[in-house]
């Protein structure tokens, strides 16, 4: 490309930080890295009246979270500072008056009350819902006595009446409007705050962006875009657009906390890492090609293009999410793990002084290969640092009801105790060797064990496991569960 490549992610500080949207700068973000391009972070703060306190520090951590960055945003500064909508009111003032003054835009003075009768004028009549143009022909005297009166205006676009406005969009091709459709929509608000459509042209103009990629739901909005490029006479360096597709629930309709994670905190809270919740969600919509679905980070760069976003919803699978995070968790040296779990165990109140790293490492080495989410650790592998306080009910009553199962544990119990060292292999030794001294099958005495020491009746490989607890917890575990079995618990 002769321009370099510049995009931005500009989301507005009115909550969390949604899915759909994090999808949206991980494409952007993809693309400029890809091109050797510019991202920018703009934050569109113009409607003040939504703005949630916090909402701007969880975009950044949500995004820092995804392990995305960017190259120019209020937090770095750059060539076309201020990055923060708020910050730039006197640019967005004297380009809605330049538009006044060409005859694109006028002042329109008609009250709030006035505009709710025409709505429900319009409602009652089945009439086609907009603003009725009242102001559009007023006269300069006109204009100059309400505005001398004192009369609150906003500044709106004179939008043409007749003809048609169409764009181009990189994976939707020909996008056409007829103009008659469009409302003579509202620049600049009588409080001086800029409009999405104003402020989003303007500052993709000066900050130089060479393509928009957005969701969906702004198709309708970039005719009256195109409208204020041409307006302006910058037809010249008008962006390319790009509008990816929705995510959908698995049901096919809008995502919401009601039907699964939509915003990207709600991901590490169920439990899922962020390098698996960047690679799924570079897939909702997007194709590498082939059948690729676990891909590093350098492969996404290196295979991400705009023709392979595909045009249609995409639907959140959080099934495939869950099998896609267990690879990674598979993968995933302890090292690399620890960060994410060991804060979880903590949380859980699961850990001791006496739970060194080395430990830490050695129980996610042995469990993660069996794990789909990292909350997994707390549930099925907490037995590893606290004794289990309830147990399987149906393992119970079969295992733990056959005659003489508190005296084939106190057995093998007192035959680990007599260990000279206690392994992996001594276990498993010691442990077929008392079933075969008591006749009973090996596999039962296992079943009895693995509950006795975890409370659970499945886990990874037993005599691991009673080598990574170690002889005085699984010694104690044994006779305790014996004890527990004598009193009918």
């Amino acid at each position: 490309m002769t321009t370099p490549v510049r995009v931005r992610f500009a989301p507005s500080p009115t909550g969390y930080l949604h899915v759909g949207a994090a999808r949206t700068a991980l494409f952007n973000w993809l693309f400029a890295r890809h091109e050797g391009g510019v991202l920018i972070l703009r934050i569109e703060d113009t409607d003040q009246s939504r703005v949630v306190s916090g909402a701007v520090q969880g975009i950044y951590d949500g995004l820092r979270w995804l392990g995305i960055d960017w190259d120019e945003g209020p937090d770095k500064g750059g060539p076309v500072a201020p990055y923060v909508q708020s910050q730039r009111l006197d640019l967005y003032r004297e380009h809605a008056d330049q538009l006044v003054a060409s005859g694109h835009a006028y002042r329109c003075f008609c009250t709030p009350e006035r505009l709710e009768e025409l709505r429900e004028y319009q409602r009652v009549n089945k009439l086609q819902p907009g603003y009725d143009r009242r102001c559009r022909n007023l006269s300069r005297e006109e204009t100059a006595a309400s505005l001398d009166a004192g009369a609150p205006s906003v500044i709106r676009m004179k939008v043409p009446l007749t003809g048609q406005t169409r764009f181009q969009d990189r994976i939707r091709g020909t996008v056409l409007y007829e103009n008659q459709t469009l409302d003579d929509f509202v620049l600049l608000k009588s409080d001086g705050y800029p409009t999405y459509h104003l402020a989003n042209v303007v500052d993709d103009r000066l900050m130089r962006i060479t393509h928009v990629v957005r969701g969906e739901e702004w198709i309708p909005s970039t005719p009256k875009h195109v409208l204020l490029y041409e307006a302006f006479r910058w037809t010249d360096g008008m962006p390319e657009f790009v509008h990816v597709p929705s995510i959908l629930s698995p049901s096919g309709g809008k995502l919401s906390k009601r039907k699964g994670a939509a915003a990207v905190t709600d991901f590490a809270d169920m439990g899922f890492l962020p390098v698996t919740v960047r690679n799924f969600i570079a897939l909702l919509g997007w194709s590498p090609g082939g059948d690729r679905e676990k891909m590093t980070l350098d492969e996404m760069i290196a295979s991400f293009t705009l023709d392979r976003i595909n045009p249609k919803g995409a639907i959140l699978d959080e099934a495939k999410l869950e099998w896609l995070n267990g690879e990674y968790l598979s993968s995933m040296s302890a090292d690399e793990l620890l960060p994410y779990i060991a804060p979880l165990w903590e949380r859980a109140g699961l850990l001791t002084q006496a739970d060194g790293p080395a430990y830490l490492l050695s129980v996610i080495d042995l469990f993660k290969s069996r794990m789909h989410r990292t909350n997994d650790f707390v549930d099925l592998a907490g037995f590893c640092f606290r004794d289990p306080e309830a147990f399987d009910e149906k393992a119970q009553r079969k295992h733990w009801s056959v005659p003489g199962a508190a005296g084939s544990l106190r057995a093998a119990a007192d035959r680990f105790d007599a260990l000279a060292e206690f392994t992996a292999a001594t276990a498993e030794a010691a442990l077929r060797g008392t079933s075969e001294e008591l006749g009973i099958p090996a596999a039962e005495l296992i079943h009895s064990t693995r509950l006795a020491v975890s409370g659970l009746s499945f886990g990874p490989g037993l005599f691991e496991v009673l080598a990574l607890l170690g002889r005085e917890r699984v010694v104690r575990r044994m006779r305790r569960a014996a004890d527990l079995i004598d009193k009918g618990v």
